[in-house]
């Protein structure tokens, strides 16, 4: 019996050459659809997306469209649009955690401040649907109407969660489900949909979406405890002193001695970011960034099973290695 061999991924600098004239594409669109006759609306919204940034999810339903055979305009403009969202629930995300700093740059808000991060913020989903709306494709509205929703009760579920220390995994999943993962599942099933694929195979793609935004957020999540500061582009500690329990605290709380559990709640309850030290030797002691890496790495390994069926080809295998990447970057 003939050996199969492993499917292919491509590593991030070869992705990234791939999608390299769709972004293009992407990016002019985005220019050219955020011009607004209210000049702050303009330097707020240049401010943000001169920032740059992965563009991963606009990539992601440009790599989704591609590998199942379909490439164009209509690709472009729903691939803005999901970038227009994401930004939206930047500029949103910002103003709630009151941070200074992002991609290494000040925020929005830092800079012009709350009201109008919060107001152009409000311009950009709205400009979005405007963009999804020339599609004149029902499915399509429909999809992302659900997925902003979602975005929605997200952040306010996230809300629910600040300063409280008994957030479990399962919370902390249901956050990052509707605020991540919806995003990224909604970006690769609308690639699909665009292809002209039927049912069965947008629920492949959606299914990769959704685990890879899952094993994304984890990794983030870890990176928050890990990182080189510089490298990363924003504070160490961000999540700890907006009073967010993630994984690898939630997991060192739940494995702590009692004197200790109990100190990590006062810190959560009171976004100490000065307990840093404390933090990072309990989930130091509990092996609290080994276990969230390896959910990660559960959660990218199930995106990657859901593309097997598909006819492997170069966007797929980049789709397989955005999966490796996810849980594999410093930043």
């Amino acid at each position: 019996m003939e050996a199969t061999s492993a499917p292919v991924s491509l590593d991030l600098p070869a992705i990234q050459a791939l999608a390299a004239g769709d972004m293009a594409a992407v990016d002019a669109l985005i220019r050219r659809r955020l011009g607004s006759d209210v000049a702050l609306v303009n330097q707020v919204a240049e401010h943000i997306i001169a920032a740059g940034g992965k563009r991963l999810r606009p990539m992601l339903l440009l790599l989704a469209a591609r590998a199942l055979g379909h490439s164009g305009a209509d690709a472009h403009q729903l691939a803005a649009v999901v970038e227009f969202i994401h930004t939206a629930t930047l500029l949103h995300d910002d103003v709630v955690d009151e941070s200074d700093l992002r991609r290494g740059r000040k925020t929005a808000n830092a800079l012009f401040g709350n009201a109008a991060s919060v107001l152009v913020g409000d311009f950009l989903y709205s400009r979005s649907f405007q963009l999804m709306v020339e599609l004149e494709r029902l499915p399509v509205m429909k999809v992302l109407a659900d997925t902003t929703n979602a975005i929605a009760e997200g952040e306010v579920l996230q809300l629910l969660h600040i300063r409280n220390p008994d957030t479990d995994e399962s919370a902390y999943l249901k956050v990052i489900e509707r605020k991540t993962a919806v995003l990224f599942a909604a970006a690769t099933r609308l690639g699909a949909f665009l292809a002209g694929a039927d049912e069965s195979a947008q629920q492949r793609l959606h299914n990769y979406g959704m685990a890879l935004g899952y094993a994304f957020q984890i990794a983030d999540d870890v990176l928050d405890y890990s990182a080189d500061e510089a490298t990363l582009g924003k504070h160490l500690g961000d999540d700890l002193a907006e009073g967010k329990a993630t994984l690898p605290l939630i997991h060192a709380i739940q494995h702590s001695d009692p004197g200790v559990r109990e100190r990590l709640r006062a810190i959560v309850e009171d976004g100490d970011v000065d307990a840093m030290p404390e933090v990072l030797a309990a989930i130091d002691a509990t092996g609290g960034l080994e276990y969230s890496r390896r959910r990660a790495e559960t959660y990218a390994a199930a995106a990657e099973a859901a593309l097997d069926g598909l006819d492997e080809n170069d966007a797929v295998a980049a789709l397989r290695g955005l999966a490796r990447y996810a849980v594999r970057r410093d930043h």
